[in-house]
């Protein structure tokens, strides 16, 4: 049986309640025995408050493992050392699959290493240090009955010790194959009773995309409930990332005003390495570098950097919804935004350790930078940089604020007071750690307002000669550095204890992050990564720019990497090639060449019928095909003549205009709000009439093609943009359903068989008077399609697209060459 931790609580001030107090004044006996009597009382529940606090018991799921013996078992000794005496009793169960010889041999070797702070006396270290280790045992859990054993060992220890169970913790530090039957386990075997808490501690991965951590999260919330988890990013318990909100908190008046699109040049967040993957180059090649560091760690502390500020930072509840916010105005990447990188070594290390044959190259990258922009009023067009790499040239990570800097200064630069003048850079950056700084800071430039940091937990400090960072003396900048450093993991686990859950990712801002990021891995997934050398070597090879919303490499590859004997093709083998396609002209590239292609040849085609006609009228598809190019067209085409142009749509889902689900919605996001178009140019469709959508008899589709009769001539566009579904929909005319297929409406209510299900299309017959139609077609999952539509004739009621031929226009294929050859 285990010994309880309880120690006698910090004593209250006590008087013995059965002695008389004389009062100042005889006129008031009654007060001064009211007095007394409340004093004991509050003194009696202050006593009981502490006593009642209960027991804890702590299992270390992977107690054997490395990153329990690195960091988890110093993070839980020094949870001891900050809460013995202060009312709770612990107990600390390391847990794993070995055998409990084996398992308490391991065990006792990782608690050998535990160590106090530095200004802790020796022999209260040790007295501590002996109480956490007669604390801490070993068990084995494999089955149910394991579980269940623990729990009553568990009831049996409290019970016998007059205690009351205030709660369990257990810590996953195990692989994520692993969680779903310990969470049966625990569930069904060792959940605490009724009135006593449970928390569960999960460590990455979660996931490996958006589906898979959807399917995870599902697994786990059928056991526990949102409340009971906390997923760990341990970039979160690092101590200046910890200090960002606080930092801006503090610092409103001065700094809020600053902190936008108005005054931020950009923002890097930024993770170095120099260490490379060898010894988990099988973790490595699952996850890669985008996977292991951009997706969460520089992300998570994007949210924090980017996020609206609530009224009250302490309110939790409040500050995950509005990091949900900042997730939802994340604009979508492609494959433009990022670059990515390989160290030479690093094939050769896969082909050794995971047993590849020797023509074997991985397409893995080490090294990724990423172009991030956010889509509100704060931040857009502001350039978000997230960097990080394996085998570079330092160890470094930090996150600074570059502001814009409109001052010229007429005196020469050696004239300028020390660090102060407003010529030079002006930046906040908060420092997490290593590089030549060495240690966690916060630094803000001497011409920006002397910031306020808490002086119970930051100093301000002197800066060292001849120390330079980000190309200024230290001295440029106001310094702060921790009083004490903590540990990232003891800082979580504390956090953990007291239930607080914002340094935590929700299963909200979990599945926001991958999907965010989960349609840029697709498309870099036989992306060949630029090779590098590793360390100093890497020279400049690995410099990036960008434009706009494209990111590329400075530098121009000067060895290209030849692919093996069999290798499978890559982007850069093609150019955009001309061919045919169910006899009309067909583009054949790649997907961001292929976007280019088309937001070009439309650009050129809308300025050509604005020189001819004054106008030009054209109609958009909704689905997750036209977004790249909404984007393009937003972000690269300036000479494209908006004011002239009017904006249809081709389909429209029955919802809300404000729901994701509507195209509308779509247009509205990822064009309309980055360029200037007349209000009366913009055509949405009318589903929503007299609070209801899509009723048959508000008649929107009448009122839609009436509008359309009024403002485009013959009822002809001048150019309609389709995209083919997998089962050869086209717009929202589905196969097997008459609607809009032939006869004289020119829009119909039509029903999808995906939900949202009702659905205002344009009919066959009206986009066949077209001027021109271009059909989008992307992605291998449109491969079979493709296939089967090269092959048949025109049969609208099996196959809407094969309908589309315009009466006396022009049809045109844009394909990528993953929907036509399947790769």
């Amino acid at each position: 049986m285990f010994t309880s931790s309880w120690q006698p609580p910090e004593p209250c001030l006590i008087l013995p309640c059965s002695l008389s107090v004389s009062p100042v004044s005889p006129r008031y006996p009654g007060f001064w025995k009211m007095l007394t009597v409340a004093t004991c009382t509050a003194l009696l529940s202050c006593l009981q408050a502490q006593e009642l606090q209960g027991h804890v018991s702590i299992i270390l799921l992977g107690a054997t493992g490395d990153l329990a013996r690195k960091y988890l078992w110093q993070g839980l000794f020094q949870l001891y050392l900050d809460e013995a005496g202060k009312g709770h009793s612990f107990s600390f169960h390391g847990a794993a699959l070995t055998a409990p010889k084996q398992g308490q041999q391991l065990m006792d070797k990782a608690l050998e290493t535990l160590s106090c702070p530095q200004d802790m006396a020796p022999s209260h270290c040790a007295e501590l240090k002996d109480q956490f280790l007669r604390l801490s045992h070993y068990r084995q859990l494999k089955t149910a009955e394991d579980y269940q054993a623990l729990s009553r060992d568990i009831e049996a220890q409290v019970q016998q010790e007059g205690l009351r169970e205030a709660g369990r913790i257990f810590y996953f530090s195990v692989p994520p194959f692993a969680y779903a039957d310990i969470a049966r386990n625990i569930n069904s075997s060792c959940r605490p009773g009724p009135g006593t808490w449970l928390r569960v501690v999960l460590e990455k991965p979660f996931g490996h995309d958006h589906s898979s951590a959807q399917q995870l999260a599902t697994e786990l919330g059928s056991f526990f409930q949102e409340e009971e988890m906390y997923r760990v990013d341990h970039y979160l318990g690092k101590q200046v990332v910890a200090q960002i909100l606080p930092f801006r908190d503090q610092n409103r008046k001065a700094f809020d005003h600053l902190w936008s699109r108005h005054h931020v040049e950009r923002v890097e967040i930024i993770m170095k390495e120099t260490v490379d993957a060898e010894g988990r180059t099988s973790f490595y090649e699952e996850y890669g570098v985008i996977r292991d560091v951009l997706q969460n760690h520089l992300t998570e502390i994007l949210t924090l950097v980017a996020m609206e500020l609530p009224y009250n930072v302490s309110d939790v509840g409040a500050v995950l919804r509005h990091k949900l916010q900042a997730f939802r105005a994340l604009r979508g990447l492609r494959r433009g935004s990022a670059v990515v990188g390989q160290y030479q070594a690093y094939s050769d290390q896969v082909r050794r350790e995971l047993q590849k044959p020797d023509s074997f190259q991985s397409v893995t990258p080490t090294f990724a930078g990423v172009l991030v922009h956010i889509d509100n009023l704060r931040w857009e067009g502001i350039p978000f940089i997230l960097m990080s790499g394996k085998a570079l040239d330092e160890r470094v990570g930090y996150v600074r604020v570059l502001f814009r800097n409109q001052a010229y200064c007429v005196q020469s630069e050696r004239l300028w007071a020390a660090g102060q003048s407003q010529c030079l850079p002006r930046q906040v950056v908060f420092y997490i750690g290593h590089g030549d700084l060495g240690s966690p800071a916060v630094l803000v430039s001497r011409n920006l307002p002397r910031p306020t940091l808490p002086s119970d937990s930051w100093k301000e400090v002197e800066a060292r000669p001849g120390l330079r960072l980000f190309g200024r003396p230290l001295s440029d900048f106001y310094t702060y550095i921790p009083v004490r450093e903590q540990d990232a993991y003891s800082i979580l686990i504390s956090h953990i204890f007291h239930g607080r859950k914002d340094s935590f990712i929700t299963t909200e801002n979990l599945l926001a992050s991958w999907h965010f990021w989960t349609p840029l891995l697709a498309s870099l997934d036989r992306e060949a990564p630029r090779r590098y050398p590793g360390g100093a070597e890497n020279g400049h090879l690995l410099d990036f720019e960008f434009s706009g919303s494209q990111l590329s490499f400075s530098q121009q590859q000067l060895e290209q990497l030849v692919p093996g004997p069999g290798a499978a093709p890559m982007p850069g083998d093609f150019r955009a090639l001309k061919a045919t396609y169910r006899e009309s002209p067909l583009i054949l590239a790649w997907p961001e060449e292929l976007i280019a292609k088309l937001a070009s040849d439309i650009e050129t085609m809308a300025t050509r019928t604005v020189q001819r006609f004054g106008e030009f009228h054209l109609a958009l598809s909704g689905g997750s095909s036209p977004v790249a190019l909404l984007q393009q067209l937003a972000l690269w085409h300036f000479g494209f003549p908006w004011a002239h142009t009017h904006l249809w749509l081709v389909d429209e889902r029955c919802v809300l205009p404000t729901d994701p689900e509507s195209n509308f919605w779509s247009l509205q996001a990822h064009l309309l709000q980055h360029i200037h178009v007349p209000y009366f140019n913009i055509h949405p469709m009318p589903v929503r009439l007299h609070q209801r959508l899509c009723a048959e008899e508000d008649q929107g589709s009448q009122l839609y093609a009436q509008e359309i009769a009024t403002q485009v001539a013959n009822s002809s566009f001048d150019l309609v943009l389709l995209g083919m579904g997998d089962d050869g929909h086209t717009a929202s005319l589905f196969p097997q359903s008459p609607a809009g297929l032939d006869g004289e409406q020119l829009v119909v209510l039509t029903t999808s068989p995906a939900q949202p299900h009702q659905r205002m299309s344009l009919s066959l017959p009206l986009i066949n008077r077209a001027k021109k139609v271009a059909v989008l077609v992307i992605g291998r999952m449109k491969h079979e399609i493709t296939m089967l539509m090269s092959r048949v004739g025109q049969e609208p009621k099996k196959w809407p697209i094969s309908g589309v031929l315009p009466t006396s226009g022009q049809l045109v294929w844009y394909m990528d060459y993953e929907a036509f050859l399947g790769w």
